[in-house]
């Protein structure tokens, strides 16, 4: 998916300084600094630390290289954006086209990939590791080619697995029910990594509609995960769904300006309280601001302002559910998972 350039211009110096001070990778992709002394450019995350004086900052790429600076060769920036490293998009590739095909250790270092490189970022974007994440993709594209009616014997040596009892092992402690079963009314989460001016963020998505929009970048994503199968009582796997076709498709234009309300179904989980909160989040106006006593007000329950700001930071689907439109009683940004310098670029890009 093409994104639009970083959202920057809403950002300050000293905002910028201050990311690029701590190393907050959660800035990667967003702005670039670049030091006057060496010529070369960073990402937020860079364990150097050049004196801020010698610092200026970018919003790409392609402005870094245009005023004659070179990347880093520690940070390796030219990998730092809102989108998958070229080495991620070209295993993941390989995995798409030949799911039979297993890439081991040594596969991955004669790709001129480190094993443990790869099990990092799929641990961090996934929660899961590379090999978990292959396999997973695996078993739901075999999955959904046993509920498109092709045949188990088909299904299993197309899958990558060397025996019938192989496969059906996998399947069932993946699915928790044998793939004949599943066959006829099995359930599961599919996710993808979705590419934003603002970072990757971790999608899912089952029949009913999208359960997840989760930045990568947030902690315990693992935990997350793992929620996500007890509530729905299913599988968690990588894989392709309509809805996240659907979904990125309309986040894309979200940033590009083209759009103002989403679509796309959507499907959250949660007690008859958070789901009231939540329903009223997608009432707030796009471009508008609510504060939380303002929130719960509007569900009738004006004295349970903590209990709706708790609400509001449980919600599993950024953006989508808008939790970012609601503020402070003073107009403070506080309060937003994915972090307010986020918050305050969804809040400038609608406002704009």
């Amino acid at each position: 998916m093409k994104t639009s350039p970083p959202l920057i211009e809403a950002l300050s110096r000293r905002e910028l300084e201050k990311a690029f001070t701590a190393k907050d990778a959660g800035y990667d992709g967003l702005f670039y600094a670049a030091v006057k002394t060496t010529g070369i450019f960073c990402r937020p995350s860079c364990p150097s630390r050049p004196k801020l004086e010698h610092v200026e900052f970018f919003p790409s790429v392609k402005e870094c290289l245009d005023a004659g600076y070179r990347p880093c060769l520690r940070c390796r920036p030219l990998e730092a954006n809102g989108r998958p490293p070229a080495w991620v998009e070209s295993l993941q590739a390989r995995v798409e086209a030949s799911p039979d095909a297993r890439l081991g250790a040594e596969d991955l270092r004669a790709l001129d990939i480190s094993p443990e490189r790869a099990r990092r970022w799929f641990k961090q974007h996934y929660g899961m590791s590379f090999t978990a994440w292959a396999r997973g993709y695996r078993l739901s594209k075999a999955f959904a080619r046993l509920q498109g009616g092709a045949a188990l014997d088909e299904v299993t040596l197309d899958s990558g697995f060397e025996s019938h009892s192989g496969f059906r092992e996998a399947f069932t402690r993946a699915f928790r029910e044998a793939p004949g079963q599943a066959r006829q009314d099995g359930q599961r989460v599919v996710t993808a990594v979705l590419e934003t001016p603002i970072g990757m963020i971790l999608a899912g998505a089952n029949d009913e509609g999208v359960c997840l929009l989760e930045y990568t970048d947030r902690r315990h994503l693992e935990r997350t995960l793992e929620s996500m199968r007890r509530q729905f009582s299913c599988a968690v796997l990588p894989g392709e769904h309509p809805h996240l076709t659907h979904v990125r498709e309309e986040l894309a234009e979200y940033f590009a300006g083209r759009r103002r309300e989403f679509t796309v179904a959507l499907a959250p989980r949660g007690t008859p309280f958070q789901q009231q909160v939540w329903q009223e989040l997608r009432a707030i106006p796009f471009g508008q601001t609510i504060p939380y006593h303002e929130l719960a007000r509007r569900i009738c329950r004006p004295t349970a302002q903590r209990a709706v700001a708790r609400a509001n930071g449980t919600n599993r689907i950024a953006i989508l559910i808008p939790c970012h439109r609601v503020i402070g009683k003073d107009g403070s940004l506080s309060g937003y998972a994915g972090g307010v310098w986020r918050k305050r670029l969804l809040l400038e890009l609608e406002r704009s």
